[in-house]
């Protein structure tokens, strides 16, 4: 036989890999599936959210080609661990039998947790219409409470089970993918470059990309829909504390405080003194001063829109509507936030909300000026109480260092638990705490300050069965109107006691059920409901200035006649001149500033925006920046930054 001579220019020819043919395929296959299944969830979220979204011929490519992009660069992240282990692997190891299953069984982790990622991702668009965020990283840290509330609101053990096969499933019909590419390892000096050339790439994407690409649409839903639900999550992590002077738009801070001071003095106060960056006054009420008991319940997501007050016409909310008609009725609040600990800072401390983690969340917040410090001055017992775990989202450690007795979910025993979840015990349960730590405080000679936090209004949405004619986890409106029938019922206890009479009652939402809009901050999304009850000591009216959640404290110690040194933000409402009024409303990183009817908001990357909102729908229209609107608006958040930064808040 006469064998051809083999040329010699192909024979020295250095062939490039196909993609999957050698051992860094294995990357390149990971990266496939990654990218496949994102743009399978994003399709999917699409279809699940098409009413919200503006389909338009630059939005729905936008989606799909921006999201692309972010696929890739959260795949640079999710292969890195891959990479190291393949370029470290000897090419002769790779073709051991061991070697192979340990690969399948790496294979099988990875899928195993993209799918996983998937059915989070769908779950958490359910719960917040949007992709994980700043909520996420937050839940990443209290896995129990987490954990615990997905096993009590979804079948997980059947999820699990349905994941795992088909996991199985994925890694058997890849399996001949993985074997051919294990037998093609490349020699060390090609892996190395391999290697670099990627780690170019990591680091290019880590120092130059960041999550506002995918913010190209007016429609919030789209460019939720652009991101990628892993890269957001990492993006979050990185930006969980944003300094205000360095990611908002400012201005000297001098020039700030100057107009601070302007903007917080009100007729009742003036400064303790000339230092320019103090906002400090004594505030002075004449006349005798009223030592009431103070009752502050702040319920969990409580949305005006749930009470037939602000006309819903579910009937969920029988008990607070008849307590609205005897109450001074607040029809203008907005909440600070989307986060319990938004409103538990706007609560305690009255200050606007500063970008990133909430003050509660934040280290060195200790010694903080508080509702807790003004009435321990006043000869008041103040207390926190709670129906969950104090150590859940910093609230034990942040109001106990901060003038308040933590009562949490410790200090009941298991024979008084008629019901709990996850979150906490069931909020009768946390009222019958409540009134035992109330007497307590009051047979003790002093009056008492007692902030009760419920927990029922949330997902899983469970209480104790035969209370209410809406069946336990089955909707949002079941756990309202539990709420609703647990606050009827302490009420209704209370009337019958002797501290009934001399009690100041305060039901406020801690921030409202939903966030999401079309719009990055809608307005109607912010509105809570407010009641201050106290017959014959509060007569029923209905008060429908504009309010911000940071104003409910001097408001209730305006109500009480006191005279006190203040450091909050907040306006006494019935002491503060007509035209004056303002609201803020934020995400973690969008903040808004609600003055008449304009709404201005400041973002990272020294972005502002101006809108004219509707107040029903939450949607708005852009217009043109008012410069002296957009001024105040900096200069609230940028002094209230300043000020916790620099300690000028303790």
């Amino acid at each position: 036989m006469i064998k051809s001579a083999e040329n010699p220019v192909t024979a020295k020819r250095i062939s490039f890999p196909k993609p999957y043919d050698h051992s860094f395929g294995l990357a390149a296959l990971l990266t496939s599936i990654l990218v496949v299944l994102s743009t399978l969830t994003r399709l999917a979220l699409l279809v699940k959210s098409a009413s919200a979204v503006d389909f338009t011929f630059i939005n729905i490519p936008g989606i799909f080609g921006i999201g692309l992009f972010y696929d890739l660069v959260n795949a640079l992240y999710f292969i890195l661990p891959f990479m190291i282990y393949i370029w470290l692997m000897s090419d002769k190891a790779f073709k051991k039998n061991w070697q192979r299953n340990l690969l399948y069984g790496i294979f099988s982790f990875f899928i195993f947790g993209l799918l996983f990622n998937t059915v989070s991702e769908w779950f958490f668009w359910d719960e917040f219409n949007a992709r994980f965020n700043f909520i996420a990283v937050d839940y990443l840290v209290y896995t129990n409470e987490v954990i615990g509330n997905i096993r009590q609101s979804y079948p997980v053990e059947l999820i699990i089970i349905f994941l795992v096969a088909l996991t199985a499933g994925f890694v058997y019909f890849l399996a001949p993918m993985i074997r051919k590419a294990a037998d093609h390892a490349l020699p060390f000096k090609t892996r190395s470059v391999w290697m670099l050339v990627y780690l170019f790439f990591l680091a290019a994407s880590f120092f130059l990309i960041t999550n506002k690409t995918r913010q190209f649409s007016e429609n919030t839903y789209v460019n939720e829909l652009a991101g990628n639900g892993l890269y957001e999550l990492f993006a979050a992590y990185r930006n969980n504390e944003l300094d205000y002077a360095q990611f908002y738009h400012k201005i000297p801070d001098e020039e700030a405080f100057k107009i601070i001071r302007e903007k917080i003095k009100t007729p009742e106060s003036h400064f303790v003194d000339n230092n320019p960056f103090s906002i400090e006054r004594k505030i002075i009420n004449p006349g005798a001063e009223k030592k009431m008991n103070v009752v502050l319940i702040s319920v969990e997501s409580l949305s005006a829109d749930f009470l037939g007050a602000f006309g819903n016409t579910q009937k969920i909310t029988p008990n607070l509507d008849s307590l609205a008609a005897h109450s001074l009725l607040f029809t203008h609040l907005y909440a600070t936030g989307t986060r319990t600990v938004r409103g538990l800072e706007a609560l305690s401390v009255g200050t606007p909300p500063t970008p990133g983690q909430s003050i509660v969340r934040r280290p060195k917040n200790e010694g903080l000026f508080s509702m807790g410090r003004v009435f321990k001055e006043k000869g008041y017992e103040s207390k926190f109480i709670y129906g969950g775990y104090g150590y859940f989202d910093n609230m034990g450690y942040f109001f106990k260092n901060n003038d308040y007795e933590v009562v949490d979910r410790k200090k009941i025993a298991k024979k008084d638990i008629a019901y709990e979840n996850i979150w906490g015990v069931a909020d009768e349960n946390l009222f019958t705490l409540a009134t035992r730590e109330i007497e307590k405080t009051i047979k003790n000679g002093k009056p008492v300050f007692a902030h009760i936090m419920t927990t029922s209004n949330h997902r899983p949405f469970t209480y104790p069965d035969g209370r209410i004619d809406i069946p336990s986890h089955t909707s949002r409106e079941g756990a309202v109107k539990y709420t609703d029938y647990a606050i009827g019922k302490f009420i209704k206890e209370a009337k019958t006691k002797p501290w009934f009479k001399n009690t100041l009652f305060v039901i406020v939402a801690d921030h409202c059920a939903s966030s999401a809009g079309k719009t990055d901050l809608p307005v109607n999304k912010y509105l809570i409901p407010l009641l201050i009850y106290s017959p014959g000591n509060i007569q029923p009216a209905k008060m429908e200035r504009l309010m911000s959640q940071i104003d409910l404290g001097p408001t209730i110690l305006g109500l009480l006649n006191f005279s006190y040194t203040s450091k909050f933000f907040g306006y006494d409402i019935f002491k503060l001149e007509e035209g004056r009024e303002r609201a803020f409303i934020s995400t973690y990183q969008s903040l808004g500033y609600v003055r008449k009817d304009t709404l201005v908001i400041l973002k990272p990357q020294r972005i502002v925006e101006s809108f004219v909102p509707d107040f029903k729908d939450g949607t708005a229209k852009e217009t043109q920046e008012n410069k002296s609107l957009t001024k105040e608006a900096i200069t609230w958040y940028q002094t209230a930054s300043y000020q916790f930064k620099n300690k000028l808040l303790k």
